[in-house]
């Protein structure tokens, strides 16, 4: 999990300075949320703020690639996204739905 975590990291930082901001968790959010679909009780925006506001132990408006692993390991929610980001078994079952209907 630690290995996925990182590489997801890695991925999501987009500007390739080591950290990710809030705008970036934001669209890391937003990405899995357009992937998996389902209503939210809570905007992106809204959920991006907590969660960044409770992994950001050191409070310097970036998180390094230490505080995204171990606040995806300490905060279950964010966890629980970071999971279904990682999860792509309901693409596949979306991909061969869509070929069996043509």
């Amino acid at each position: 999990m630690e290995q996925k975590l990182r590489w997801y990291f890695k991925l999501y930082d987009v500007d390739g300075n080591g950290c990710i901001d809030r705008h970036e968790l934001l669209n890391i959010i937003k990405a899995i949320r357009a992937i998996n679909g389902g209503d939210h009780e809570t905007s992106a925006e809204e959920f991006t703020n907590r969660v960044f506001d409770r992994i950001d132990v050191n409070g310097d408006g970036e998180l390094s690639l230490e505080e995204f692993v171990e606040g995806a390991r300490k905060d279950e929610e964010f966890m629980e996204v970071m999971m279904k980001s990682l999860d792509l078994s309901h693409i596949v079952a979306m991909i061969n739905h869509r070929r069996h209907s043509v």
